[in-house]
Order: structure tokens, then C-alpha cells, then sequence
């Protein structure tokens, strides 16, 4: 007994000897805790939720792009100058995203994600033409009629 206090911690571990249980549970909460850190704290996923963030991530894409096109095809329209002092006289956003939706501007042709069905492509569409009423009601209308297009907003080439 006095031989064991005598000894310092550095000796006391070069000598000790763990058994197999000691060493199970320090490999097991060694994985938990690894576990614990890469999902809490390192921004590791499962690959369910990378997959979900994939498809969201794409559904936003093809949102904004849908939404510049919009508002290239409204600034294009012959009546532009009436309809969008209409647009922008509408109170709420939703409204004017309806307004944009039921004017056909934010139809797109069909495309190859046509297959993902009805209700997907149409709240696409709704979300891309909130996009676009948020973009148009933006807008200023210089004295000559024409829209002004707002600091860092660039035209789409067609």
C-alpha cells in the first residue's frame, strides 16, 4: 500500500493495465462522443437531410430564376407602365403575387421537372411570382414612363 503511494501518476500509468471491460466502455463513449460533437457542434447531417437540403436548395433555385425571368417578361409587356403602377398600388404582398401569378408572367414552359407533379410545379410557381411582385414593386417610373431598373438589378439577355 505505502508502495503505491509513493510511486508518482506517470508511473502509476505506464504500469496500469486496463481490462477488456475498461477498454470496451472507453471505445463506446469515445464513439458517443464523437457522435455528440459531429452532429451538435461540426454540422454533420444524415443523408435524409442532405438529400432534403439538395431539393430545397434546388426548388429555390429554380424559383429565382423563374422570378428574374418574370420580371423580364413584365418589363417587357406593351402595357408595363399601367400594370405596374397597378401592381404597386396593391397593398399586400400576397396580393401582388397573385396579381403577377394570374397575369401569366411567372408561367413557365414545361420543363423536365414536369414529372414531379401538378402541386409542386405550382407552388414553384406561386413562390416565384411572390419573388417577382417583391422585384417589380421595387420599380421606379421615371417622367418618360419607362421603368427604372434599381441598383443591382441586372436585365436578363434573352
Amino acid at each position: 500500500m505505502e508502495e503505491r503511494k509513493n510511486r508518482s501518476q506517470l508511473q502509476w500509468f505506464d504500469q496500469y493495465r486496463a481490462s477488456k471491460t475498461a477498454l470496451f466502455w472507453a471505445c463506446a463513449g469515445s464513439v458517443v462522443a464523437t457522435l455528440a460533437v459531429g452532429f451538435f457542434w461540426g454540422g454533420w447531417v444524415t443523408g435524409g437531410t442532405a438529400h432534403e437540403m439538395a431539393e430545397q436548395s434546388a426548388a429555390q433555385a429554380r424559383q429565382e430564376m423563374a422570378a428574374v425571368i418574370c420580371v423580364d417578361r413584365f418589363m417587357a409587356a406593351p402595357d408595363m407602365h399601367a400594370q405596374l403602377t397597378a401592381l404597386q398600388g396593391l397593398e399586400r404582398s400576397y396580393q401582388r403575387g397573385k396579381f403577377v401569378e394570374d397575369g401569366g408572367w411567372a408561367i413557365m414552359p414545361v420543363s423536365s421537372s414536369a414529372a414531379q407533379g401538378a402541386s409542386a410545379d405550382s407552388a414553384d410557381q406561386r413562390k416565384a411570382a411572390g419573388l417577382c411582385a417583391e422585384e417589380l414593386a421595387k420599380q421606379q417610373i421615371s417622367a418618360a414612363g419607362t421603368a427604372e431598373q434599381p441598383i443591382g438589378v441586372t436585365p436578363v439577355a434573352q
